[in-house]
C-alpha cells in the first residue's frame, strides 16, 4: 500500500488577503486529494495535512510562493493510512488561540535551542528546568524525563499558570517546549515580559526531538491531534487512542481497563450507576432551583381553570352546571362571576349564567391578574429511571393546579424539568404533605403501574404526629368515608353511604408533650384518609387546618410558607418497577419533627 506522508507545519507572518488564500488552498486540496487541516490569520499560518507525498511536495511549493511563507518548513512522518477524515481551512483570529495582547511572534521569539543541543545539555547533566507548556491530557501519554508541566487545560489559561510557578524560576534557565513549537513562540516572549531572565524554546517541538534525537531523555509518546493520537521517538503510530466521551488519551495499558468500553466510557470518565444517577440528580436540582426562581406564580397574571360539561348537566343552565360541578358554591356566586365577565366560551366571549349549555361544551374560568400564595420549591429528586421518577415533595406545595395555585406546583416543575416529557405523578399528596411521590414518566408507563394500585399491591407507610396518645401499641379505623367534597374540598366519615377504608396504625413514640408518633398505613386510597381517620379516633394530626377532631372543619386549606407543618409524612412506598417487574421500595428522610431517633 502507498504510503501516507503527514506534514505539521506553522510560521508567524504577516498574511493581508486571507480569505482569497483560503477559497484557492481548499480548491487545490481538494483536488488533490489531501486532508486535514490548515488555520489562516492575519498573523500567519498553522496546518496538519496527510496525503501522498507527490501532493504533499505540490501544496509546499504553493504555499511556498505566498509572501511571507518562503521558509516554510515543515516536520514530517509516514502512516499506512490516511489519519484525517477531511479537509478544512479555516479563517482564525489566532493560529494558536492564546488571548494575550501584544505578544507577536513574527516580530521577535525567545531564543531556540535545536534538539541535538538540547539533548547534549541532558547528557552533560547542566541544571535546567523543562517546561512543558502543553494541555494536561497531553501530557499524560508522554513528557521528558523530570519536566514541570504548566498544569493547563487549554493554552489560553497559560497566563494564569505562569503566575503561580515559584519565582525562583525567573533567574533559572528553562527550556519550554510543546508538540510543534508552535505554543512556545507565544509562551516564551510572554514570560520574558513577565520577568523570567533565561527562556529558550525547543526549536521545532517534540517531533522534531524525535526526528533527530530518537527517545533520548523522554518517557512515553507524543500527543498528536489526529486519528493517530500517539507517536513514539521513531515518529511511528503507536496503539494509543482517545476516549469517545472524554477525550482522554489512553496507553495500550489503559485500553485493557474493564472500565474502558470503546464509544462509551474509560478509567477516567467511567462512572458507575450510582454516580451517573447522582449526577444526573444534581443536574435536575440545578434546573429545579432555575424554573422556581422566582417563584413563577408570584408574577401577576391572568389564570383560568376549564369547566367541561358533564353528561348528567346536559340541557342545564351554565349557572346550574357550574353548582353541579362546584357545589360548595352558590347559584348567586356563579351569577354574580358570570355578570363580570368572568366566565368565557373557548373564543374567550363572555357568557351569561341563563345560557343552556351541552355535553362537551368547555367553558373557562377567569382569574384576573392572580399572585399565587408562596410555596415551598425545593423538591428532592431521589430516583429517576427511563420509566418512573421518584421524589421527596415538600410542604406546602400543591401537586396541580387547581384553587389560588396556578403555576407554583408539583405539576409545573416537572413538566418544566422534564421537558418535552410530562410526567404524571402515580398518586397525590395533600399540598400540605411531605415525603415521597411515585412519578411516571409517560402515559405508556403510567398505564403499566396504575392497576398495582388498583388492586392494591403498592404499599405506602406514612409516619404522623397526632394530638393526644393512643393507648394501644398497634390499632386500625374502618371507618368508610365520604366520595362528595364538603367545605374546603374535606371528606368525612359517612357510615350510611361513603366508600370503604381502612388504615392501619403502629404506635412508635409517646411524646412528653401528650403527642404520639405513629406509624400509618392506608390499606385503601381515600382522599385524606389518614388524616380523616386519626380525626375520627379522637387523635387529629398536628398541624391540620382542616381536620381539627370532633367533627369540626377548620377554614384553612393549604398552610403558609411560616406557618407550623402539618406532621404528616409519606415516609415509604413499595411497589413492582413497571419494565423489571423487581421489587422496589424507596423511602424519603423523616421531617425534623419525625425523626426517630
Amino acid at each position: 500500500m502507498k504510503k501516507i506522508s503527514n506534514i505539521a507545519a506553522y510560521k508567524f507572518a504577516t498574511l493581508p488577503d486571507i480569505r482569497t488564500l483560503r477559497t484557492r488552498l481548499l480548491a487545490l486540496c481538494n483536488g488533490w486529494e489531501l486532508k486535514g487541516t490548515i488555520l489562516l490569520s492575519a498573523e500567519g499560518i498553522n496546518l496538519f495535512v496527510a496525503g501522498t507525498p507527490e501532493k504533499v511536495e505540490l501544496l509546499l511549493a504553493e504555499l511556498r510562493n505566498v509572501p511571507g511563507l518562503e521558509g516554510l518548513s515543515p516536520k514530517v512522518s509516514e502512516t499506512d493510512h490516511q489519519p484525517f477524515t477531511r479537509m478544512l481551512v479555516r479563517l482564525k483570529k489566532e493560529i494558536i488561540a492564546f488571548g494575550v495582547e501584544g505578544i507577536n511572534p513574527a516580530q521577535r521569539t525567545s531564543p531556540k535551542l535545536r534538539a541535538r543541543e538540547l539533548k547534549q545539555w541532558l547528557d552533560e547533566g547542566r541544571p535546567v528546568t523543562l517546561l512543558d507548556t502543553r494541555n494536561d491530557y497531553e501530557v499524560k501519554l508522554g513528557t521528558f524525563k523530570n519536566a514541570l508541566a504548566i498544569g493547563v487545560d487549554h493554552f489560553r489559561e497559560f497566563p494564569e499558570a505562569v503566575g503561580k510557578l515559584p519565582p525562583q524560576l525567573k533567574e533559572q534557565p528553562i527550556v519550554m517546549f510543546c508538540t510543534g513549537g508552535i505554543r512556545c513562540e507565544k509562551a516564551g516572549p510572554y514570560m520574558e515580559r513577565e520577568g523570567f531572565k533565561q527562556i529558550f524554546q525547543l526549536d521545532g517541538g517534540i517531533l522534531k526531538y524525535f526526528e533527530e534525537c530518537g527517545g533520548a531523555h523522554y518517557d512515553g509518546e507524543c500527543f498528536v491531534f489526529d486519528q493517530r493520537v500517539g507517536l513514539d521517538p521513531s515518529l511511528q503510530e503507536t496503539e494509543a487512542t482517545q476516549c469517545f466521551r472524554c477525550q482522554t488519551p489512553l496507553s495500550e495499558a489503559e485500553q485493557q481497563d474493564t472500565r474502558y468500553v470503546a464509544g462509551q466510557s474509560c478509567p477516567y470518565c467511567f462512572k458507575t450507576p450510582a454516580e451517573k444517577m447522582a449526577e444526573t440528580i444534581a443536574q435536575r436540582h440545578a434546573m429545579i432551583a432555575r424554573i422556581m426562581t422566582p417563584l413563577p406564580g408570584n408574577v401577576p397574571r391572568d389564570n383560568y381553570k376549564p369547566v367541561n360539561v358533564p353528561e348528567d348537566c346536559d340541557g342545564k343552565t351554565l349557572g346550574e352546571t357550574l353548582c353541579c360541578i362546584m357545589p360548595h358554591l352558590k347559584l348567586e356566586h356563579w351569577e354574580a362571576e358570570c355578570a363580570r365577565g368572568l366566565i368565557v366560551d373557548e373564543q374567550q366571549e363572555v357568557v351569561a349564567a341563563s345560557r343552556i349549555v351541552r355535553v362537551g361544551e368547555r367553558y373557562q374560568h377567569k382569574f384576573p391578574n392572580v399572585t399565587e400564595p408562596e410555596v415551598n420549591p425545593r423538591v428532592e429528586i431521589l430516583h429517576e429511571d427511563e420509566a418512573l421518577i421518584v421524589l421527596n415533595k415538600p410542604a406546602p406545595l400543591p401537586m396541580h393546579a387547581g384553587g389560588r395555585f396556578y403555576q407554583n406546583t408539583l405539576q409545573h416543575i416537572l413538566n418544566g424539568v422534564y421537558h418535552p416529557q410530562k410526567p404524571h405523578p402515580a398518586h397525590r399528596l395533600d399540598a400540605n404533605t411531605t415525603g415521597v411521590v411515585l412519578v411516571t414518566r409517560t402515559r405508556h408507563f403510567a398505564g403499566k403501574l396504575q392497576p398495582q394500585f388498583t388492586k392494591r399491591q403498592i404499599e405506602k407507610c406514612y409516619l404522623v404526629r397526632v394530638q393526644g396518645q393512643p393507648p394501644e401499641e398497634t390499632f386500625h379505623c374502618n371507618a368508610p368515608i365520604s366520595g362528595e367534597a364538603g367545605g374546603l374540598g374535606s371528606r368525612a366519615v359517612d357510615f350510611a353511604g361513603g366508600l370503604e377504608a381502612r388504615t392501619e396504625f403502629k404506635l412508635l413514640r409517646r411524646n412528653a408533650d401528650g403527642t404520639a408518633l405513629l406509624e400509618a398505613r392506608p390499606l385503601t386510597g381515600r382522599t385524606n384518609q389518614i388524616r380523616i381517620h386519626c380525626a375520627h379516633l379522637g387523635f387529629p394530626v398536628c398541624g391540620d387546618p382542616v381536620y381539627l377532631g370532633g367533627g369540626k372543619i377548620g377554614n384553612v386549606q393549604t398552610l403558609g410558607v411560616g406557618d407550623a407543618p402539618l406532621c404528616l409524612h409519606a415516609w415509604k412506598i413499595s411497589f413492582r418497577h413497571p419494565l423489571t417487574h423487581e421489587r422496589m421500595e424507596f423511602s424519603a428522610p423523616p421531617p425534623a419533627w419525625a425523626q426517630l431517633s
